[in-house]
């Protein structure tokens, strides 16, 4: 037990070091004040321009001092500021690695790094004018196109902002007959050539195309590509009772301009995401805390914005770490504390990926590497992409450490076990992806190991159907 006396007649309550990393910290901090001579705490006020009664609390060992807090502790008694702040990280982390043990079976409000679906609308803030202007086009026009970086939220934004309001009877007239979602894959026309049929009801049938990029990252036939695209653009004839909605990353908008047709149709119907405004991101962190009853604390507010504002593709980043710090949230707030102790907007991500390799022995961690390879397509001129997978693609280890492994991948970059890869024969069927971020620090696809990748990419694409069963 520790216990000193914070000014002449007035002792410190006791603390017991062994009971946690706040009260070991609260127990290193008077030490440090007992090794400076213990100076008063109206002088340390003095020295740093903090409260008296904030310097006491600090050390008093019942919650975590935020870093400003502890590092002004540390400059009025001497201290190594450098050496406290890691200190004081170690702590937090150690403070917030703690899952509430309530959250086990409760539905976050935020989304991670999985994209908002339709059934997230409620969750989906700040890009309210967007979706508007995205209704008012799609009105008028029968070809639509949505731009934007990767990061930028464009998969969100159609499935949990249009078609919410392309469902809302009110926002459309006539409704859509029928809203399908795809994505073109390797092979687009053979696997979507059915979906091109419009529902024999009244109004249009909807195709919304999202990840159109992948025409030109893991389609490989340029005659294929361009007859998919040309039945995209057969909905320009209102005859067609289709209408089409496509999301493209903007890194590829030179090779749309590549058939003349897509250039054409392109012409005043295009869409393009830009980074959110401070209020738009302000809504974004706050208000889906509120849907559930939480506050987000104003400091941590300000430093999200701070850190995300200006920065592109940041939108996932700050989401994964909001859903950490969710997790991490005593009471009904979520704190600053709790936010660093995650690893704050770049960290988060390390931190999970930390996590997930630590919870591989090391075939499992050797057999995580090789399946993030596959889900990498390396880009010819464009950045690398995510890869759907079918998971017979995964045969190269043992069965029981690919399910493993793959379980604890998903799991990290989803929200719900409803979003997890699951066991089951539809989950079978369904592609593996793994977000990036966290696929690129997991595994050791280093930089370099994808440029290696790149190097051999023809090669391996003309190895990779003799590994392949039929799909299941």
């Amino acid at each position: 037990m520790v216990g000193v006396l914070s000014m002449p007649g007035r002792p410190e309550s006791s603390l017991d070091p062994s009971q946690g990393p706040v009260q070991r910290f609260a127990a290193e901090l008077r030490k440090l004040r007992a090794e400076a001579g213990r100076p008063p705490y109206r002088v340390m006020a003095q020295r740093t321009g903090q409260g008296a009664s904030t310097l006491s609390q600090a050390a008093g060992g019942e919650r975590l001092p935020t870093l400003p807090v502890a590092l002004a502790y540390v400059r009025a008694c001497d201290g190594d500021a450098t050496q406290w702040e890691e200190r004081w990280r170690e702590a937090a982390y150690e403070t917030a690695a703690e899952l509430r043990p309530q959250d086990k079976d409760a539905e976050p409000p935020y989304r991670g790094l999985a994209r908002f679906e339709p059934a997230d609308a409620d969750l989906f803030f700040g890009r309210d004018q967007l979706t508007d202007r995205m209704l008012e086009l799609t009105r008028s026009r029968r070809f639509t196109a949505v731009f934007g970086p990767s990061g930028s939220g464009k998969s969100s934004l159609l499935r949990a902002g249009l078609i919410p309001r392309l469902r809302t009877p009110a926002m459309t007239t006539p409704p859509p007959a029928a809203l399908r979602v795809l994505t073109p894959g390797a092979h687009p026309l053979r696997t979507h050539e059915q979906r091109f049929e419009p529902k024999d009801a009244e109004g249009d049938t909807w195709l919304i195309v999202d990840q159109f990029e992948e025409l030109y990252t893991l389609c490989h036939d340029p005659a294929e590509r361009d007859q998919f695209i040309d039945r995209l653009l057969a909905a320009t004839d209102p005859a067609s009772q289709l209408r089409v909605v496509i999301a493209v990353r903007a890194d590829v908008l030179g090779r749309c301009a590549e058939h003349p047709a897509l250039t054409k149709a392109l012409q005043n119907s295009t869409v393009l995401v830009g980074p959110m405004t401070r209020n738009e991101l302000r809504e974004a962190i706050i208000k889906p805390a509120q849907s559930v009853g939480v506050i987000v604390e104003r400091a941590l507010t300000a430093s999200i914005l701070d850190e995300v504002e200006g920065e592109p593709g940041a939108l996932p980043l700050m989401s994964h770490a909001l859903l950490e710090t969710w997790h991490r949230r005593k009471g009904r707030a979520l704190s600053k504390a709790a936010y660093e102790g995650a690893g704050g907007l770049h960290g988060a991500i390390a931190r999970t990926a930390e996590d997930v390799h630590a919870s591989l022995n090391p075939a499992q961690a050797e057999l995580a590497r090789g399946i993030l390879l596959r889900l990498i397509t390396p880009g010819e001129g464009i950045p690398d992409t995510r890869r759907p997978v079918q998971r017979e693609e995964f045969g190269f280890g043992d069965p029981a450490d690919t399910r493993i492994v793959l379980e604890r991948l998903v799991r990290q970059t989803t929200t719900s076990s409803n979003r997890a890869c699951g066991t089951g024969p539809s989950a079978r069927r369904r592609p593996t992806e793994v977000s990036g971020h966290v696929g690129r620090r997991t595994g050791g696809a280093t930089a370099g190991t994808v440029e290696g990748l790149r190097t051999n990419s023809a090669r391996t694409t003309r190895l990779r159907p003799l590994t392949l069963g039929a799909k299941l």
